[in-house]
């Protein structure tokens, strides 16, 4: 029996990928920031809403801003 050999990962491929997770984290990064703006303008102001649930505020924006990969 004979064994094949497993293949090497050569510096090019190694450095190519990580270019591409670069670019693509720059990309991620410069991705329309409004989104969250269109939240806050759709929801309804706090107070308004007594049921209790999940509501939109700035802390909860500021959370997912921070929470952004």
């Amino acid at each position: 029996m004979s064994k094949t050999p497993s293949p090497r990962l050569s510096r090019r491929v190694v450095f190519a990928g990580a270019g591409t997770a670069g670019a693509l984290a720059a990309a991620a990064a410069l991705l329309p920031r409004t989104q969250t703006e269109a939240l806050l303008k759709d929801t309804p102001q706090a107070g308004v809403d007594d049921k209790g649930g999940y509501q939109v505020t700035e802390h909860v924006l500021r959370y997912y801003q921070t929470a952004r990969v």
